[in-house]
Parts: structure tokens; sequence; C-alpha cells
């Protein structure tokens, strides 16, 4: 019998993990896929937003604002790549000077510093790619990029060390009321709690159903990206984005915390909770609407494309609360989702305190020490890193140098990588200019010595099969 059962291993999800594990409680988290990080928290924009887009007095206004200021310690301590880089509003009419200076005023009321609109010249200035037709610009200093893969795993990871345990590869198929508090049915078995926080992304409204509440649903908003090579990191260095519209914060132009150059989203809402493929007419949507704001983008520079499913609840709100005795959605989380999680984990954390006494651990660990990047170490840290450990002289990806050390690590730490995509999210190997060409075949055998399996059983991602032994 757990305390809190978390159902969701996305940003939301770990991060009220972490949060929980500061506290004496018994805390489970299950997740369907072998990996955390598998949903909508490993592909999006990778912003730390400012907070001037969301309306005053909703939850995402105020958890925005929290979050991004929680953002630069939380990264300190938990070791995840975080640049404050700031970002530009642009508007290209004198009509549209209207709508930036309210989205201005918005973000003043919602408590953000510093937004002041400056001229297209001056713009330029800071930002000398920008389109010539570029009128105003709205410049929020605030606005920062983090790493999404390494901020969940950070989350997650310290969770664990503090004694939350992780279930992976377990699905829900099923809630109940129980005597004591909730049965939350598996296809490995059921798990008992005395509490259930619902972080479970774009299929949070069909776990609420399970538990017998359907006051809200979630539309999956697909939003397909183009990943330029590090060569073109440097085009802009501010997040550059167009006047939001009703269905989001519009095509955006950004550098990334590893010095790509990022392209995207487009918005279409969709009824495929699984739907991830891109397409050629929405590639081409990315391309348009970017070249919009910034001039002679490198589209021969593009070396991977990507969607990721926003998931948009029907109440244009974060849907955050306790919906049955005991029973805490957090839904709807789309858009700036991922820069309020940390601020979402603290008030789940304040709800669940009005249910129960929640004590202060002992002992907690604050701190967490991700895998080393070898390839931002200096010379001298280098050599003594490879004195200390050989294996970190072999480079396994030489897009990213990434060597066989950090592989290893990233295999044998906590909540270890099982697959190709989660050792290259904790390590970048295969997120360079060749795309895992040359490195997979290193990472699949290092992968199968390390988890003592077959080659066959080694999987870029997802869960692993069942066997049928009949």
């Amino acid at each position: 019998m757990y305390d809190v059962i978390i159902i969701g291993g996305g940003v939301t999800g770990c991060a009220a993990a972490a949060e929980l594990a500061k506290y004496r409680l018994s805390v489970c988290l299950v997740e369907k896929e072998s990996d955390v990080c598998e949903g909508t928290s490993k592909a999006n924009s990778a912003i730390v937003h400012a907070g001037f887009d969301a309306e005053p007095g909703t939850l995402k206004a105020k958890l925005n604002v929290r979050g991004n200021a929680m953002m630069a310690e939380l990264s300190q301590k938990l070791d995840f790549a975080f640049r404050n880089n700031g970002a530009m509003v642009l508007c290209f009419e004198d009509s549209q000077l209207s709508d930036l200076e309210k989205l201005k005023e918005k973000g003043e009321k919602n408590g953000v510093p510093d937004l002041t609109i400056i001229s297209g010249d001056k713009a330029r200035a800071l930002e000398p790619k920008l389109s010539a037709e570029v009128k105003y610009a709205l410049l929020a200093p605030t606005s920062g990029i983090v790493c999404p893969f390494e901020m969940t795993l950070a989350f997650a990871e310290n969770a664990y060390a503090n004694g939350v345990e992780f279930r992976l590869s377990t699905e829900v198929t099923g809630i109940e009321k129980s005597a004591d508090g909730w049965c939350v049915k598996t296809d490995k078995g059921e798990i008992l709690g005395s509490y259930v926080f619902n972080c479970a992304g774009v299929y949070a409204d069909k776990i609420a159903e399970m538990a017998g509440i359907r006051d809200f649903s979630i539309t999956p908003r697909k939003g397909e990206y183009m990943l330029m090579d590090k060569d073109a990191g440097g085009t802009v260095s501010r997040t550059i984005f167009q006047l939001p519209t009703k269905m989001g914060k519009g095509v955006l132009v950004t550098p990334t915390v590893h010095g790509n150059l990022l392209v995207g989203p487009t918005a279409e809402n969709i009824d495929d909770k699984e739907n991830t493929a891109t397409t050629s007419q929405g590639l081409a949507e990315v391309r348009s609407k970017s070249a919009l704001s910034v001039d002679g983008l490198p589209f021969n520079k593009v070396i991977t494309s990507f969607t990721g499913l926003r998931a948009v609840g029907d109440t244009h709100d974060f849907i955050i609360g306790e919906a049955a005795d005991g029973f805490f959605n957090a839904a709807g989380i789309e858009s700036p989702g991922l820069t309020s999680a940390p601020a979402i984990a603290e008030m789940l954390r304040e709800l669940l305190s009005k249910k129960t006494d929640l004590v202060p651990k002992d002992g907690h660990i604050d701190t967490r020490k991700g895998v080393v990047h070898f390839a931002a170490l200096s010379r001298e840290e280098q050599n003594a890193l490879i004195a200390r450990e050989p294996a970190y002289g072999n480079i396994v990806c030489r897009c990213e140098t990434v060597t066989e050390g950090e592989i290893l690590d990233a295999i044998s730490r906590p909540l270890g990588a099982t697959t190709l995509d989660g050792v290259k999210r904790r390590t970048r190997a295969g997120m360079g200019r060749c795309q895992a060409g040359f490195c997979s075949p290193k990472t699949i055998l290092l992968l199968k010595e390390k988890l003592g399996c077959g080659i066959g059983d080694i999987r870029k991602n997802g869960r692993e099969e069942v066997k049928d032994d009949a």
C-alpha cells in the first residue's frame, strides 16, 4: 500500500515524484513505456517561457511565472542544461502594435519582469538576421531554453534516489475506489494507494474516466518541427516568436542549449493520441512560416524532423485539483507545461497537504549529478577522466563526441537506459549530423553487454514485446 501513486512518467509526473520525495511518503510512479520522457515531454520546443502569453488569473499564468523563477536554481542543483537567452515576439504590420502592447500588458499583470517593446530596427540590432519586415518586437529577457530530456530525467533520478519506486513498462488498465484509497489495475497486477496523481499527458482524460471522472477531455495537438545542425545554431541568439493565435504560440525559431537551431511547431488538432508522423505539408508550413521571422534560414542544414503531441484540455487552462476523494488531476498540461512542471509539483503537494500530514524526510538528497558530457570538459579534465576511467577515451558518437564511458554510465545509473533512444536522451549519442548512422552498432553492443541480453532484444524505443511461448 503506497501513500501516493503517480500515473505518468513525463516531466509533470517526474517533477511531482521529486517533490513528494522530500517527505515521509511511500510513492510509486507508473509509466506504460520502458523509460520516462517518452511522450509529450520528449518532443516540444524546449522553451522556458517568460509568462506573457497566458491569460491573467489562470493556472497557466501563475504556474508559468513561478516555474520560470525556479528554473535556474533547479538546473544547478539537479544538473540539467538551462540557458536564460531571452525571447522576442515579432509583429510585421503597424496595425499589430496594439496586439503587442496587449501582450505586454498581459505579461505585466502576470508578474513578468522587464518586458519592453522595441522598434524593428532595434530588434535587428540585437538579432541581425531578423526579417526586414519586422516592425516591432516585444523583448522578454526572462525567457530561456532547456533540455527537456535532461530536465525530466533529473527529476526522475532525484526522486529515485530519495526512495520513489518506478514501475516502467506497466500500463494502467483500470482504477477503482477501495476501502483505504484507490486500486490501480495494471497489466502487471494491482497497485494500492491512498492517493492518486493523474499526470498521464494526452491520456489523462482516459485515466480520469477509469476513476469515474468525465468532466474534461484531452485533444492531442500535433506539432511538427525541423532541427538544424550546429552550424546553424548561431543564426539567432534569442527565441523568436510571432504573435500568438488561438492555436498557440505559433512557429518559432530558437537556438537549443546544445547549439542546434530548432524551428516549429505547426498546430493541428487530431484524434489519434499516438500519431507522431511528420508530413510534407506540415514541414512545408514550418519552412514558410519560420522564414517570415528570420532571413536566410539554412534549411539545407536540417538533420532531422519530428512531431510532438500537446495535451490540450477543453477548459483552456491547466486542469489541476482533486476530482474525487484522493484522486488528483494534473491534466491539460500543454504549453507552458514544461516551464510550469516544478510549480505544478508544488501545487499538487499543497493539495495533498490538505488531506494528510506531510513530514519532511530526514536525509533528503536535494542534488543530483547527471551523465558527464565529455565534450563539455576542458582538455585537462578530459585527460584526468580518461586516466581514471579509460572507457572515456573511446569515442562512440563522433558527431557529438560521446564516449563509451558516457554510454556505460547512462545504462548503469539509476533508471538507466535500456534502449537506443534512452541512451540518446541521456548522452546525445545519435543526435548529431549523421543521426546515429555510425554509433548505433557500438551502442547496441554496449547495451547488450550491460543488460545481459541478446542483440535482437535491443530496441530503439518503446516497451519490450511479450514473447508468445505457444
